[in-house]
C-alpha cells in the first residue's frame, strides 16, 4: 500500500465481503485495523465492498487493481483473476507486486496460527493487526467459568 501510494494519487485498501469465507474478524474490525494501519499515508482510505472488484473499481473512478505477488504459487491464481477482471472490464488494469523477500512466505493463514499460539507477530503485521489478533485469541482462549 505504502508502496502503491507513491505511483498513484490515492489508493483504497478496499476490503471485500465474501460470504464463502469465514474471516477471523468482522468486516467494521477489518475496516478499523486497515483505517488504523494506513493513516499516516494520506493518499490512501480504506472502504468495503460487496460483488466484483471490477464494478466498485469503476464506481470510485479508479483505473488499476492492485494485486500481491508472494510466491509462484500465487501467480496461477492471480493470473486467472486478472485475465477475467480484465475480461469484465478492458479498461480496469491489474498491476502485480512483489513484496520484499522477508514477506514472501506469509499468509494470513500462518501470521493467525502464529498469534494463536502465542507466538510474536510484530514483525509480520501492523500495530492495529497486532493488537487485533491478540484481543481476539485471548477472548478464544479465555477458560470456561
Amino acid at each position: 500500500m505504502q508502496r502503491a501510494a507513491k505511483l498513484f494519487d490515492r489508493v483504497i485498501v478496499a476490503v471485500a465481503v465474501n460470504e464463502a469465507k469465514k474471516p477471523l474478524f468482522t468486516l467494521e474490525e477489518r475496516l478499523a485495523m486497515v483505517r488504523a494501519s494506513i493513516q499516516s499515508v494520506p493518499k490512501a482510505k480504506a472502504d468495503w465492498f460487496d460483488g466484483l472488484l471490477v464494478d466498485y473499481v469503476q464506481k470510485q473512478g479508479g483505473q488499476a487493481i492492485i494485486r500481491g505477488l508472494r510466491a509462484v504459487s500465487d501467480f496461477e491464481f492471480e493470473f486467472q483473476l486478472a485475465l477475467m477482471n480484465r475480461k469484465l472490464n478492458k479498461d480496469i488494469e491489474t498491476i502485480f507486486m512483489m513484496p520484499k523477500d522477508t514477506y514472501t512466505f506469509l499468509s494470513s493463514r500462518i501470521v493467525k496460527e502464529i498469534a494463536r499460539l502465542g507466538g510474536d507477530v510484530n514483525c509480520f503485521v501492523p500495530e492495529p493487526v497486532r493488537r487485533g489478533l491478540s484481543t481476539k485469541f485471548r477472548k478464544q482462549e479465555a477458560p470456561c467459568p
